[in-house]
């Protein structure tokens, strides 16, 4: 779901549209009906459980892509309008030169490519990073995490292996601060 909130000519969900690697839609109305959108505000970490939807029962993925200036505001109003499943990502440091480094302050092509890898779709994930010089490094940067995240039984698990991988500060909420 692209907002038109950043610059079209550096934002990751148009060029990877414009490559064929995703389908870039700009209202709500075209969403699709079933599947996972991910959002970073929502606090249910895709993990395990979320497989099934997207593998075996044709749901679709799709990425809120909005400026984190404006995260609040557009993820209230797009999620009012969605009965798409709210997901956020586990814990992945930034490849994007923009946030270089910054764990989950993500594209939203960096987290399409994510939910891909963790389904076993690596070759579509590196098509979608693909068009970006730093696309490959994302992979680079996050290959032990990725992995362990792929492997994990559970939500929970997967939650859990984050302190593995990162120094994480939880919240009130438990949410990473």
């Amino acid at each position: 779901m692209w907002l038109a909130q950043d610059d079209p000519r550096k934002n990751t969900a148009v060029l990877a549209s414009k490559r064929g690697n995703l389908k870039l839609h700009k209202s709500v109305r075209t969403l699709p009906k079933k599947g996972i959108i991910l959002e970073p505000l929502c606090g249910k970490v895709f993990g395990p459980e979320d497989h099934e939807l997207l593998l075996n029962q044709r749901g679709s993925l799709v990425g809120l892509d909005c400026s984190w200036a404006h995260i609040e505001a557009s993820v209230e109003a797009v999620m009012k309008q969605t009965r798409l499943q709210a997901r956020t990502l586990p814990l992945l440091l930034a490849a994007n030169p923009v946030n270089w480094g910054k764990p989950s302050r993500l594209t939203t092509a960096e987290a399409l490519a994510t939910v891909l890898s963790l389904i076993g779709e690596d070759d579509q994930a590196r098509d979608v990073l693909g068009a970006f010089r730093w696309g490959e490094r994302f992979f680079e940067l996050n290959r032990e995490p990725l992995e362990a995240y792929a492997g994990a039984k559970n939500s929970q698990e997967l939650v859990d292996l984050q302190f593995e991988f990162f120094d994480v500060h939880l919240d009130d909420e438990g949410e990473p601060a």
